[in-house]
This record gives structure tokens, sequence and C-alpha cells, in this order.
């Protein structure tokens, strides 16, 4: 409370600087807290639901059964886009040091790391505030956000085209892309009632077709939203709004399913069941604990490695 009052008075010039209930909750209302930082950095520290890899973060307040799941869709049921930590490293490596070369990596990684789940556009934000931090590139050659979108969409989608290449031609199977027991969660789901979103800081056209490709489309019934070209539009904090909006729910009915903190965070703000999915992408199953750190600080509730514990899942969850 008071560093959210000294952001409000210390931008007070010339005057003593007050701030009223008003603007306190003004700002407040944008900011992002850290949660449990220090159960986030000893996984020794870990609870499990007895019999399972279900780490309990915080109890579920279970009132009702959930009506509405969102899910975030790259790393949570699909492993299509699994490497772009390895793709967007580069990138920002070349745009940063222009034909020089130094350790910046650990500032590239850090930034990735810390702004996994939002959509690609502002990362690339990020990216231009990089490149003029370490000064080697001219001004004159400096990108905007969108001309270095454009070169990692590039690369990125010539990996993920060639991945779906051997899926059309047999030579893999849509599984082979799947996390583990990602259909069955989402056939369990809808088969219990609920309506199904999903919310990608991915282009709104790119994963609308990788959710078909990979035969995920059907269960969310035209309910998918990715980033429309837009910074000030975030795909999953519209989503969570328009439920709260288009239904009268209490926040115990809503629970969000990824592995980014931003779904944490935003699902958190409202009361809802954040279900963070630590996954190992490569495998496809199991965990990958450099998630679980900025899940549990993101704010998540919940986490399991992948959806192997498919029954204990849904019975927390009520069905």
């Amino acid at each position: 409370m008071a560093n959210i009052a000294a952001s409000v008075t210390v931008r007070k010039l010339r005057t003593t600087g007050t701030a009223s209930p008003a603007e306190v909750l003004s700002a407040a209302d944008g900011t992002d807290y850290i949660y449990s930082p220090e159960l986030a950095e000893v996984p020794a520290r870990a609870r499990f639901y007895p019999g399972s890899e279900i780490e309990v973060i915080v109890e579920p307040a279970r009132h009702e059964r959930p009506a509405h799941v969102v899910f975030d869709f790259d790393g949570t049921l699909s492993t299509l886009r699994e490497g772009w930590e390895q793709i967007m490293g580069p990138v920002m490596l070349r745009a940063i040091l222009g034909d020089a070369a130094t350790s910046v990596s650990a500032a590239a990684r850090d930034f990735i790391d810390r702004t996994t789940g939002i959509q690609t556009l502002v990362q690339m934000q990020g990216l231009v505030r990089l490149v003029r931090q370490f000064g080697y590139v001219p001004e004159a050659d400096i990108l905007d956000e969108r001309g270095y979108k454009e070169i990692y969409n590039t690369e990125l989608l010539e990996m993920v085209r060639g991945r779906l290449a051997k899926v059309e031609a047999g030579r893999l199977e849509r599984t082979d892309f799947h996390m583990k027991n990602a259909v069955a969660l989402v056939e369990a789901l809808r088969s219990a009632g609920m309506k199904l979103y999903l919310a990608s800081g991915t282009d709104v056209e790119d994963v609308q077709a990788e959710a078909a490709a990979l035969g995920f489309a059907e269960f969310f019934e035209g309910r998918i939203y990715g980033s429309v070209g837009d910074v000030n539009v975030e795909a999953k904090r519209v989503v969570l709004d328009r439920i709260f909006r288009d239904n009268a729910i209490a926040p115990q009915a809503l629970v969000t399913i990824g592995d980014g903190p931003v779904e944490m965070r935003e699902t958190r703000k409202r009361g809802g069941t954040a279900v963070g999915v630590c996954s190992d992408e490569r495998r496809g199953f199991g965990a990958n604990l450099a998630k679980r750190r900025r899940l549990i600080r993101g704010g998540a509730t919940l986490l399991l490695p992948d959806f192997t514990d498919l029954p204990t899942f849904l019975a927390i969850l009520g069905i």
C-alpha cells in the first residue's frame, strides 16, 4: 500500500504530494504482485496432493464446480512451438549486437523468461529498448517492434511449418505435439458442461490454424483468441474480462490452465484458480523446474508437470 501511494505522490511536482483513495485504487489496478517468492526459490519446500505430482501452492477455495476454463496453448496443450526461446534468443542478440560480439545473451535470456506468455509484439517492444540500451547498433539501423517481430516470426514459422508438413505426410502423428493427456483433459471438461476458451500471445490466425491442425479447435467452439497486432490488447486479459462481463459467475467458477506467468497473474487478480503447467515441451511430459519459479511468482495456486494424473486433477476441480 505504501509503495502504491508513493508511486502517486512522487509524480506530483512543486506541491506537497498527497494520494487520494481514488488515485491509490487507480494505481493499484495495474499493479502486478509477486506471490510466494520464498517458496518459488526452494523446490524442496513443495507440498503435493497425496500420491500425485500435483503441487499445492494455495489450497483451492472450491465452493462450486468451475463453469469456465481458460487454456493457454503453446506449452500447455501443444508442443508444436517447442524451442521458440532458442529462436527468439539469437534474433535478439543479432538485433542488439549488429556485427559485434559480446556477452549480452544473459540479458536476452532473462527478458524472454520474464515475458513468457505475453504477446510477441510487446516482447519486441522490449527488444527495441534493449537494442538502444546496449548501443551497438546505429540509431538509423534500429527497427521498430513490428520489424523485429517479422524477423522472429519468419524463422519460427519455418520450424512450425516443417513440423506440420511431417504430420500431413504421415511421418509424425498429431499426438507427437500434444502435451500428455491434453485431449483427455479437454474432453473431460467439455463433457462436464464447461465452456472452454483458448487464449494465446501468438497471432490469432496462427493459433487458430495450429489448434485446428492438432485437433484441439473443436473443443473450444470458436472461443480461440490471440494477438491482434495491438500492444494495448492482451488476449488473455480480454478473455478473462469478457467471461466476467458476460456471465454472472463467482470467481471460484473460473479456472485458467497455462505455463506462463501472464495468465497466472490475470487469473489470481480476479480470484480464480490459476493452474500452472511446468511442462517439459521437448518430451511432452514430465516437469521443467525452470518454469516452476516464474509460475509461482506469477500467482499459480496449483502446479502440475502435465495431465498424467487426470483423475486427481479433475477431483480437485470437483469433477
